[in-house]
């Protein structure tokens, strides 16, 4: 890294840098951290225990491993946070609505990643990303980084 020099400041430096790191994480890097694990799970769990797939064939189904299944299933994987996602009426409707058109063969996964687009939009404009997103970093009263929600 030009210009880093270690030292009595360079503590301060890589802290700085740090802080930067932290405050450049826009609402979408959050959902593929955070949401989009929590949605799989939901999907994952209603694959098995509704269609009764294996933990492989739901993870060759939904493009991942069935350690990560096996980590959705036991809640290690997603944050805590997103326990209450999984509350919400049109987040359960989405995944249902994803685990039928996959056990069905209905749905390609485009139309999968369809319906999650369209439902993180909806979370956007209810405001859900935006308190995950002050969750994690210091957001402005009258943040407008997600266009389509309301003005505090």
């Amino acid at each position: 890294m030009d210009g880093l020099k270690f030292g009595q400041s360079g503590l301060y430096v890589i802290t700085s840098l740090y802080l930067v790191w932290c405050e450049m994480r826009p609402p979408c890097e959050l959902v593929v951290r955070y949401v989009l694990p929590a949605f799989r799970s939901l999907v994952a769990r209603e694959l098995i225990e509704k269609y009764g797939f294996s933990q492989l064939a739901a993870a060759e189904r939904l493009g991942t491993t069935q350690a990560a299944i096996s980590y959705y299933l036991d809640s290690k994987r997603g944050d805590k946070r997103m326990e209450k996602l999984g509350m919400i009426p049109s987040v359960r409707s989405a995944a249902s609505e994803v685990a039928e058109g996959v056990a069905t063969d209905k749905f390609s996964v485009i139309d999968a990643m369809v319906i999650f687009c369209r439902l993180c939009m909806a979370l956007r404009k209810r405001d859900v990303i935006c308190d995950f997103h002050k969750d994690f970093i210091s957001v402005p009263d009258r943040c407008r980084i997600c266009p389509d929600a309301s003005l505090k």
